[in-house]
């Protein structure tokens, strides 16, 4: 196996890992699977948010007005090595929320950097509505 095809699996795994996570609502798995710098922009959120701590306090928000994560399906994965200790991820994501009648439908990119450990984290997050809405 090359260097290459190694860091594409490590890559996936990691990006298996937190989208599992995500998906079993397990809050603590899931931001352990970004690095504190890390910045999210999501479509359901008017401001960039800058650090794994300000993602924490609006996913505590959220849980106080009943959000909780069902099941999340990924679909439609790529995964691109920008360099020797970068990679992208984007997917579309099937998400079931507690209290919603619908599966939300959206689109995904997920910036990973290898840490000083090796170990790949999440240092960035893109989450955009999906114009192909079919669950």
């Amino acid at each position: 196996m090359t260097a290459e095809e190694t860091d594409l699996r490590e890559v996936s795994s990691a990006a298996d890992l937190l989208v599992s996570a995500f998906g079993s609502h397990d809050a603590r798995a899931y931001f352990a699977a970004f690095d504190p710098d890390a910045t999210f922009l999501f479509h359901t959120a008017p401001d960039l948010l800058r650090s794994r701590a300000e993602y924490e306090v609006e996913w505590e928000a959220w849980e106080a007005d009943g959000f909780k994560v069902l099941s999340c399906e990924t679909r439609d994965r790529r995964i691109d090595l920008i360099a020797a200790d970068v990679a992208v991820m984007t997917h579309r994501v099937r998400t079931r929320l507690a209290g919603v009648d619908d599966v939300q439908c959206e689109r995904e990119t997920i910036v990973f950097r290898r840490g000083v450990g090796g170990a790949w984290l999440a240092v960035h997050e893109h989450l955009s509505a999906d114009p192909v809405t079919s669950p």
